[in-house]
């Protein structure tokens, strides 16, 4: 039997290193008026954390992969019960409570999506070149998406959308398929902003489509066309789809002091926290937005403009760089592990988790809308928190066996 290689420190590190921000960045969120037992709470999800990561981590991969299913069918359990349920919080039905312990079934929805459309799609059987496979993979995708939306939890269903075209791609589906897909979603999400911008996006759509095939087909108009007009309907009756506080949220991205007071407040104060922590930092503690509680719940969705204002420039770089080492590692065992249900487990836990981050900062420096999605590892929350650690325990544990799953010999 083949040695099996150590594990991973530039998994590992990298991991702690935002536990440890987030553990810091929430002690201080929560300190004097705010609520101390949180930070206690997420230090003892972060200790169940090391234990269930461990327990991945020495689990026989064939093990996961061949359970890979069930989980999907605990995951879709979970998301339909709590629709019956679930805790109500904020307008959402997104909690369930089992004794004193509440969770987010979209945490674990998110690992098990992973986790199945990579066996389904690694399956020797299924043909990439086939559109039955194509929409059975879409199927598996949108479930729970479809689930999540009935809470309704817009931030975490636009988090699934990126991890599904990327792994769909990493697959090796034709990007011109997926492109007629997506497509019309992106025009329908359009249609929640300004009318000049649907039109400005349905234009750009269809000359991609054009340069792709020198022509215009029949199908190319047709789903552009009907993209376009779900596009118009959803700008009409957006106020009966989407909760006034959605719509608001919306608003303000756009136009941040039109509700300075309300729905734009916490976007704008958010950014003078960043501004005022300098290159330097005010120091652990020393932060007046912070400790002042201009910006309400800050040790959740808008943590990062803790970290970024108590430590400064040089605090955020490094909290990013952790995030860019870990997320450079993951990438490095998809190119040398060769695998596929490696492959695409893996890619998409990096965008799951790219998008998170991505999107997460981008709403504290107001280049994107305020939709509530936490930043890995490091915002309050421990279904978030143990879920990412179970990925990370996951890579960790495919470079373990890297050499009985297929090592391509490449240095890294």
């Amino acid at each position: 039997m083949e040695k099996q290689s150590k594990h991973d420190p530039w998994l590992l590190v990298p991991m702690a290193g935002l536990i440890v921000f987030g553990l810091m960045a929430i002690y201080s969120a929560t300190n004097g008026t705010g609520d101390p037992s949180l930070f206690y709470r997420q230090l003892a999800w972060a200790l169940f954390g090391i234990i269930v990561l461990a327990f991945v981590y020495y689990h026989d991969v064939r093990v996961i992969k061949d359970k890979s299913y069930i989980f999907y069918a605990v995951g879709i359990f979970l998301l339909v019960a709590v629709l019956i349920f679930g805790k109500k919080i904020a307008g959402q039905t997104s909690w369930m409570k089992i004794g004193f312990l509440s969770f987010q079934p979209s945490e674990i929805a998110k690992m098990a999506t992973i986790l199945a459309l990579a066996r389904f799609l690694a399956d020797d059987e299924t043909d990439i070149r086939s559109i039955r496979h194509l929409f059975v993979a879409l199927a598996i995708s949108f479930t729970p998406v479809l689930l999540i939306m009935l809470q309704p939890d817009m931030g975490t269903m636009l988090t699934f959308l990126p991890l599904i075209a990327t792994m769909l791609l990493v697959a090796g589906f034709d990007i011109y398929i997926l492109m007629l897909i997506v497509f019309p979603v992106f025009l329908i999400i359009s249609g929640f902003f300004n009318i000049y911008f649907i039109f400005g996006l349905a234009l750009f759509l269809m000359t991609v489509l054009f340069v792709q095939h020198k022509k215009f087909m029949p199908h190319q108009l047709f789903i552009v066309g009907s993209g376009l007009a779900a596009s118009l309907f959803t700008h009409r009756f957006a106020s009966e789809i989407l909760k006034p506080h959605q719509i608001k949220r919306i608003q303000t991205f756009i136009d941040p002091m039109s509700d300075p007071r309300g729905a734009g407040y916490n976007a704008l104060q958010a950014k003078i926290a960043i501004s005022s922590g300098g290159f330097f930092g005010k120091g652990f503690l020393e932060g007046t937005q912070t400790q002042l509680r201009f910006i309400p719940a800050q040790w959740t969705d808008f943590i990062f403009c803790v970290i970024a204002e108590e430590l400064g420039f040089i605090g955020a770089s490094l909290l990013i760089a952790l995030y860019l080492t870990l997320i450079l590692r993951i990438i490095w065992a998809i190119y040398s592990i060769n695998n596929k249900f490696v492959e695409l487990t893996l890619s998409g836990f990096v965008s799951l988790l790219f998008i998170h981050v991505f999107v997460n900062i981008g709403m504290t420096l107001g280049i994107m809308p305020v939709i509530g999605v936490p930043l890995p590892f490091v915002s309050y929350g421990g279904s978030s928190l143990v879920g990412n650690m179970i990925m990370v325990g996951l890579a960790m544990n495919f470079f373990r066996n890297k050499r009985s799953l297929g090592y391509s010999g490449r240095v890294g």
